[in-house]
């Protein structure tokens, strides 16, 4: 089993994983710093990763040492005076220094407490904004997709087939087909107008039917219905290659049975699992047969042609000034998607143990091999999800500190240091023990 594992793959996965989340995690902690120096609070540590025991790197410059721990997980900033994950309980017997986070106005405190949240969005909205700019956007509209759509089993379980072309979704013309299962997963989308063989039907999205996605993790219950055109690659030490296939390749039949369309090659490939397939191609003008052993992995290592080059597509450029709005508008559809799936999870539409997922999966979530763009939609999603999940009323976390803050400054009255300590503990407590149940999630889900 170990052996099949492509451990190449994963030391790329986990890479980008590592770099994406030294950056956030190093400019949301600079937040911090930032803002407590600007209200004159002494920083003792600014750390990149955690150094329990020892560091790899340190160096004290002025007040604050700097460094660099050993274990790749997040990082922080040690601010004087304030009850922090460290529970530096000796500093708080001692009176309180002009210098040290306690001693500082209610609101100078929230804005610190604020800063690194604040950061990440601005970065989301910055990283989205040079996507824009770099490579600007293209997406096929609704209304192009010539041959319709491809409906896997829970789509075809509310009676959606290969073929329908959606018109409206609740009514309304949806033009990006990427925000349609949005509106079905996020937004509660009760029914599909479609287009089946020039008849317009009304398909009804039952209740449950959002919650049965995330659980299966089928956010693409639909998708492009593509023409296989031809083969646009083959991967060099793939099946296919071994087995003689090329580039331009056309594949028009498997074990006998005609081959129209991409989605219905990949369902005849993936339900021959471990069994041998007979592949008849067109080469040129030649008509050629080949056999092969499907791998366990359902994939046979080609790939059709560009869906850009069989359809209309819509594209959009962005000049440098034009790409910041642009990039603020992403960013708080982001925010807001974010901000709705968490409230499917509160709401216990989702369940949680079929949701939650530790680094494992979100290391999984980078490609295999090394994607710029995808690396930087990637960072400035989890920008997205960090600013959010800091903004959590939990102790230990950002919103729980701006929440007692904001009590203060509406009340009148400080919580004691007494208080705040054991309101970090079990914060703590809390927030390890979910990240443990994620972790346990993710292995148990790898050995099942």
């Amino acid at each position: 089993m170990l052996l099949a594992i492509d451990w190449a793959g994963v030391g790329i996965k986990t890479l980008q994983f590592i770099l994406s989340f030294s950056i956030l995690v190093t400019l949301h902690e600079l937040g911090h710093f930032l803002t407590a120096r600007w209200f004159k609070c002494r920083v003792e540590k600014f750390y990149l990763f955690f150094n329990p025991w020892f560091s790899i790197w340190k160096k004290s410059i002025g007040e604050t040492e700097y460094g660099l721990g050993w274990v790749p997980f997040g990082g922080y900033v040690k601010i004087s005076g304030m009850i922090d994950e460290s529970m530096d309980k000796e500093q708080l017997k001692l009176p309180a220094q002009p210098y040290e986070f306690r001693s500082k106005p209610a609101w100078q405190r929230l804005i610190i407490m604020l800063g690194g949240v604040t950061v990440n969005v601005l970065l989301a909205f910055f990283i989205y904004a040079m996507m824009l700019w770099q490579w600007g956007d293209s997406y096929i509209p609704t209304n192009k997709m010539t041959y319709g759509i491809t409906a896997d089993s829970l789509a075809q379980s509310i009676g959606l087939k290969d073929g329908d072309k959606i018109l409206t979704v609740d009514g309304q013309y949806i033009d990006r087909f990427s925000k349609i299962p949005l509106a079905v997963v996020l937004h509660g989308a009760k029914s599909f107008e479609v287009d089946r063989d020039g008849k317009k039907l009304n398909i009804a999205i039952p209740e449950d039917f959002a919650g049965k996605l995330i659980t299966y993790r089928d956010i693409s219950f639909i998708g492009l219905r593509m023409p296989f055109t031809g083969i646009d690659a083959v991967g060099d030490t793939s099946i296919a290659k071994k087995a003689g296939l090329a580039k331009n390749d056309r594949i028009i039949a498997i074990n006998n049975n005609t081959v129209t369309y991409f989605n219905d090659f990949k369902k005849v490939i993936s339900a021959n699992k471990g069994k041998q397939v007979n592949i008849a191609y067109v080469r040129n003008t030649d008509t050629l047969q080949t056999a092969l052993t499907v791998p366990l992995t359902g994939m046979i290592g080609i790939a059709n042609k560009d869906p850009k080059t069989m359809f209309q597509v819509t594209e959009i450029s962005y000049g440098f000034f034009e790409s910041f709005p642009a990039g603020v508008i992403k960013g708080l559809e982001t925010l807001t998607s974010y901000w709705l799936q968490l409230k499917l999870l509160v709401s216990g539409k989702v369940n949680a143990s079929e949701s939650l997922g530790s680094v494992i999966s979100i290391g999984n979530m980078f490609s295999s091999y090394w994607d710029w763009a995808n690396f930087w939609a990637l960072t400035a999603f989890f920008s997205v999800a960090l600013a959010i999940m800091n903004l959590l009323p939990i102790p230990g976390l950002d919103g729980g500190h701006a929440l007692f803050t904001l009590v203060e400054m509406i009340s009148g009255r400080k919580p004691s240091d007494k208080f705040m300590e054991y309101a970090q503990m079990g914060g703590m407590i809390l927030l390890l023990s979910l990240m443990a149940f994620a972790l346990g999630l993710d292995f148990w889900r790898l050995f099942k």
